[in-house]
């Protein structure tokens, strides 16, 4: 494993820094505010544009797609990609500056793997462009969708269309006024072989039948414009064109867009836990209490301590993941992608608590990033499958291995 950059990538990671700099942190706190009063709620900030137009201009654009397509993306790997999500964790709502935000990005991969030309040529050119906004809706409320398998969303063909049928939440992305296309996962086949059942559609979120239900609110933040919604398909029909790759093939789909996504949150994670180490080590150095510099004190110490090898120890684990994907692919990786799933949010969360307590009462309020920070790790052990199912099967598979290591 070999994890020095090269030119090209200090370069890259130079310029997203200084942009950061210059261009989002100054206005963290503007943005913050004009999101979270209710008159804005389900509206786009107003300078966002602006700023997706200087990153375009600087190439820091399309970042996270792994193939060159056409011109629109510099043609990273996941492990020349990973430091660049780390940088744009630091503030939660950057990464749509650059078109790297989800649910997009895991979109944008799925249409360009696995789309046929009419799909790319009306929904990923205008994705790839940062014209429009998608959501993807799998997870439903009447089941336990960390199965999978368990997905009721009916997807019938009748003649030259398809025919859906569900209800749908967690829908992240739904709730945005520029989001045009939605990807539903559902059942072509109740009665294939288990991991045949489901299959993926593209269903125009304007299309008859189609219901944004309500927001669903996460602790008390409805992440304004894009928002996570619940969604009701009601007799909602699409052409058979708009299905994608094949009915049975859902299972297939998923696992290619979920590996790279889930690097992708546990590099922006470790940027939310990094610059909550930085603001907790500012914050010490700079306070008193009992006559004493508040950095001077044992606990204070060891808790910045624990923190730095914390977050190097989840970031080399994410890199090595990145690393193993670009070499053998999402199954290769599959271990790593759950143990980076199962160790980064937490650690974030540890780590984000630790600053929390070192800013006291302010830790817990709007007027530092930490609270949202502690939001979003919790979010990501449930997203993109629970801590527990990935615990199950890595424990499986360790188990069976050293198993069968000891008869031999």
């Amino acid at each position: 494993m070999n994890f020095d950059y090269t030119e090209k990538m200090k370069s890259l990671q130079e310029k997203l820094t200084h942009f950061m700099k210059e261009h989002v942190y100054p206005i963290e706190n503007d943005y913050f505010h004009w999101t979270h009063s209710p008159e804005n709620f389900w509206k786009v900030w107003p300078g966002l544009e602006d700023l997706k137009a200087k990153a375009h201009e600087k190439g820091l654009w399309n970042l996270f797609l792994p193939a060159n397509y056409g011109e629109v993306s510099p043609g990273l790997s996941n492990l020349e990609y990973a430091p660049l999500a780390e940088i744009m964790g630091k503030v939660i709502w950057s990464s749509e500056i650059f078109n790297c935000s989800a649910p997009d990005t895991g979109n944008m991969e799925v249409l360009a793997k696995y789309g046929n030309h009419e799909q790319q040529e009306r929904w990923l050119k205008p994705l790839l462009a940062g014209k429009i906004r998608s959501a993807f809706l799998m997870t439903e409320p009447e089941v336990a969708s960390s199965d999978a398998t368990n997905i009721q969303c009916s997807i019938k063909a009748e003649g030259d269309e398809y025919v859906i049928n569900g209800r749908k939440w967690w829908s992240s992305g739904a709730m945005d006024p520029r989001c045009e296309i939605f990807i539903v996962m559902g059942k072509t086949d109740p009665e294939a072989a288990r991991h045949s059942q489901q299959s993926m559609i593209l269903v125009p979120k304007n299309t008859p039948g189609v219901t944004v239900v309500r927001p669903l609110s996460v602790f008390g933040e409805y992440d304004s414009p894009a928002g996570h919604a619940e969604v009701l398909l009601e007799n909602v029909r699409v052409p058979k064109s708009h299905l994608i790759l094949g009915e049975g093939r859902g299972f297939e789909i998923a696992q290619g867009r979920l590996g790279p996504g889930r690097i992708h949150h546990c590099m922006r994670l470790i940027g939310m836990a990094q610059r909550a180490l930085e603001l907790m080590s500012q914050r010490v150095a700079t306070r008193e209490a009992f006559g004493r510099p508040i950095a001077a004190f044992s606990s204070i110490r060891q808790d910045v301590s624990k923190s730095l090898c914390e977050i190097q120890q989840a970031r080399l684990l994410t890199l090595q993941a990145a690393d193993m994907m670009d070499k053998a692919g999402t199954k290769g990786a599959k271990e790593l992608i759950s143990m980076i799933k199962i160790v980064a949010p937490r650690m974030t969360q540890t780590v984000v608590d630790r600053a929390m307590q070192s800013f006291g009462g302010m830790g817990l309020s709007a007027d530092t990033p930490l609270a949202g920070f502690f939001g979003a790790a919790r979010v990501i052990r449930l997203a993109d499958g629970p801590d527990e199912v990935h615990m199950h099967q890595l424990g499986k598979n360790t188990i069976m291995k050293y198993a069968t290591e000891a008869t031999k």
